[in-house]
């Protein structure tokens, strides 16, 4: 007898369909799986055959063979066990084969019988189709229902999936108690003491989507701004907020409540991370990494200078483009990594302090400072140093302006920009800068200015000329004039080398 039962495996950020093919035979009893499987993927064998004989059926004394379509493609993961345990069930007529008609199986089962959730259920559901009907475990629900809705099937345990499809018992209901999710208050804004030139260029990151560099020493408050961005940006439209959960699901990451990622992600993975770790890769089914899982929100990396060089110019090109392009010798993907990037350094491996506190020798300052290449740091649109507070601004009762103000603001100076452009103005193209951002006659002179003295490059040029555009956003003006490209001049600080590490 055989059976083919519909499926999916997850590849990058994508579903790819599956379609599973069981025969039963007569022959010496053997199970064999073919159609390029993952090592998780084979040992699908013996969880099944547990699964099925702790379910109190039958498992047949025949020769097994699994097809896993199209042959050509390599499948991974264990998400394909239910599916390879319907396949047996009907092929064996445990289970009628028209019941399983127009429906998908998804999940990993264990040897109890029970189904368990696999990473990647909502891209797995959406390879499925708008005919299929996913069946997924009930810890999978959530993911599943914020793709396919209603149209979702789940079940405990392989035994309740079985009486379900023989109509011996109704569907299971979706549990709805995993749906409600302690909602964790994002940290405002007025904690800040001081800083107002860090405040407004955290206002003008968020307004334009800029990337943004801290430098200062310990203590001064790098952290504290870089983690109130996010409260400071709109929730995600429903094109990145699809894209987002995709990542995530495929990362396996827990989704927000309803299933759906609208709330931008904040992101901050630790200097030692690896280059897979950051941008993906590392198997046959290639992981998402952190700029990945950031898409829609805020990348925040604490110590720059204590990335490896190699990881940090890993970036480069996401920075441009907002999608990473993974290839190995097998395989390659694309994943979205459109990304706001806040950066913070040390200006030197002690922290600099006061002005001749610099306990770093020059050997020490130069190791450090060569981390971070001049192509990454020119891709910072923003670079303000950040020095530590006044005393007054600390004791100070009252804090600066509250998030929720501030991003009234950031939310309007966006608003601008989509109707007057339709994007926001940190994705200008170059080619369109004098159509979408045109200067007044003052303030290309100063850019001139600028690029005569060789303190902009031609890049640099043009994220200045971004940045003017959405402070011109934020006041409200038509046209980009002197003082919003004077602003943003002030905004994209020179970092140079000298003998206590990054200056202004």
């Amino acid at each position: 007898m055989l059976a083919a039962i519909r499926s999916a495996t997850l590849f990058g950020v994508e579903g790819r369909p599956v379609t599973v093919e069981v025969h039963v035979a007569t022959g010496l009893p053997s199970f064999q799986i073919v159609g390029l499987p993952d090592e998780a993927c084979r040992e699908s064998r013996d969880r099944v055959r547990a699964a099925v004989l702790s379910s109190g059926l039958v498992w047949p004394a025949s020769r097994v063979t699994v097809n896993l379509a199209p042959s050509s493609q390599r499948k991974g993961g264990s998400g394909l066990d239910l599916a390879i345990a319907i396949g047996l069930l009907a092929a064996s007529q445990q289970v009628h084969p028209d019941s399983v008609d127009g429906l998908g199986f998804l999940g990993e089962v264990g040897l109890d019988g029970s189904l368990r959730g696999v990473a990647g259920v909502a891209p797995m559901v959406a390879a499925l189709g708008s005919g299929v009907r996913p069946v997924v475990p009930s810890a999978s629900a959530r993911e599943a229902q914020g793709v396919a809705g209603d149209a979702v099937r789940v079940a405990g345990t392989l035994r309740q999936l079985v009486d379900a499809l023989n109509a011996e018992a109704p569907w299971p209901e979706p549990p709805d108690n995993d749906l409600v999710d302690d909602i964790v208050p994002l940290p405002d804004l007025a904690d800040v003491s001081g800083q107002a030139a860090a405040r407004t260029a955290l206002e003008v990151a968020a307004a334009g989507g800029h990337h943004l560099l801290l430098v200062g020493p310990p203590g001064s408050g790098k952290t504290m701004l870089a983690q109130r961005l996010p409260g400071l940006l709109p929730p995600l439209d429903a094109a990145i907020a699809l894209e987002a959960t995709m990542v995530h699901s495929a990362a396996g990451v827990r989704l927000p409540p309803g299933g759906l990622v609208r709330v931008p992600p904040f992101r901050a993975p630790h200097h030692s991370s690896s280059m897979v770790s950051l941008v993906g890769g590392g198997g046959t089914t290639l992981r998402p990494g952190e700029i990945s899982l950031a898409h829609g929100g805020v990348l925040f990396l604490d110590e720059l200078g204590e990335f490896a060089p190699v990881v940090l110019d890993g970036m480069r090109q996401p920075l441009e483009e907002g999608v990473i392009r993974l290839a190995r010798a097998r395989a390659s993907a694309s994943m979205p990594a459109r990304f706001l990037l806040v950066a913070a350094t040390n200006p030197c491996p002690c922290g600099g302090g006061p002005p001749g506190n610099c306990e770093c020798d020059e050997a020490a300052r130069l190791r450090y400072l060569r981390r971070l290449s001049g192509p990454l740091l020119d891709r910072f649109d923003l670079r303000v140093p950040v020095h530590r507070p006044d005393v007054d601004d600390l004791l100070a009762s009252g804090g600066g302006e509250s998030t929720a103000l501030v991003a009234a603001r950031v939310a309007a100076a966006r608003q601008r920009s989509m109707d007057r452009i339709g994007m926001l103005t940190a994705h200008i193209p170059p080619a369109q800068m004098d159509a979408l951002a045109p200067l007044d006659p003052d303030a290309r002179a100063l850019l001139r200015a600028e690029l005569e003295a060789d303190r902009l490059t031609g890049r640099g040029y043009h994220r200045v000329r971004r940045v003017a555009r959405t402070l011109a956003d934020l006041r409200g003006d038509e046209l980009v004039g002197e003082a919003n490209v004077a602003m943003a001049l002030q905004l994209r600080v020179r970092l140079r080398v000298t003998s206590r590490g990054f200056a202004a």
